[in-house]
């Protein structure tokens, strides 16, 4: 089961059930795939709202790794959408969120 407040999500992906975060080594790995210097331009690159289909394979990739589940991104691109791209930016968008705050204003520190 997710836990929103350590940035977990769970979505149903290709018939699948995934628990998601995006950890800061998932961070890490999107910060070099993506080839910025830093979380803040990662936050700026995802917020312009615009991802190609590769970005979306690397966003689950990191998240379902972070997860605890190993999977290639390979594989991540191979499983189907039969739920459509939509869902698809659905569960991308509630990852970032959780991840990035969604403009929530700061976390109490529990």
């Amino acid at each position: 089961m997710a836990n929103a407040r350590r940035g977990e999500i769970t979505a149903d992906i290709g018939g699948e059930t995934f628990v998601l975060c995006l950890t800061l080594g998932a961070l890490a790995e999107l910060e070099e795939a993506f080839g910025v210097e830093d979380l803040a331009a990662l936050g700026e690159r995802f917020a312009r709202g615009r991802l190609s289909a590769g970005d979306m394979i690397r966003l689950l990739g990191a998240g379902i790794r972070g997860g605890g589940r190993q999977m290639s991104d390979r594989e991540v691109a191979a499983l189907p959408i039969g739920q459509g791209l939509e869902n698809l930016a659905s569960i991308v968008a509630r990852l970032l969120a959780v991840t990035f705050g969604a403009g929530e204003g700061p976390r109490p520190n529990p």
